[in-house]
């Protein structure tokens, strides 16, 4: 039984990432976890995925391209101001402008060096470096 499907897919690929191993298989998919991994791929942490929607939930075709150290989901989703980046940047990332942070906005999903250019808050997803 899924519990957090971000969770479980950011952990596949992680562990993947580890095993060396060329591509991955995503399931289920949700549009967070579609958002979340166009911008990795934006970023330059995976690469072109494919989406195949099938009768219960679809899947996704990753190809890895081995430049992920970390990444998974920032359980409970804390609720973040404009302010406040740097707090969770020293807690989930090794160093400063080294990774993502992964935030849910009033304007969408987007990292977190985008919401502190348009100064809003939101709640923390997931990170990646």
């Amino acid at each position: 039984m899924l519990n957090d499907p971000l969770a479980n897919a950011l952990s596949k690929i992680r562990n993947s990432e580890k095993l060396g191993e060329s591509s991955c298989i995503i399931r289920p998919i949700s549009n967070i976890i579609k958002r979340i991994l166009v911008i990795m791929n934006e970023k330059g942490y995976i690469g072109e995925n494919s989406v195949t929607e099938e009768a219960k939930g679809g899947k996704i075709n990753i190809n890895l391209l081995g430049k992920i150290n970390k990444c998974g989901a920032i359980k409970p989703r804390f609720t973040v101001k404009d302010g406040q980046f740097e707090f969770f940047e020293k807690r989930y990332l090794p160093a400063k402008g080294f990774g993502i942070l992964i935030v849910s906005t009033n304007q969408g999903i987007m990292t977190h060096e985008e919401a502190k250019e348009k100064k809003i808050g939101g709640i923390l997803l997931a990170y990646c470096y």
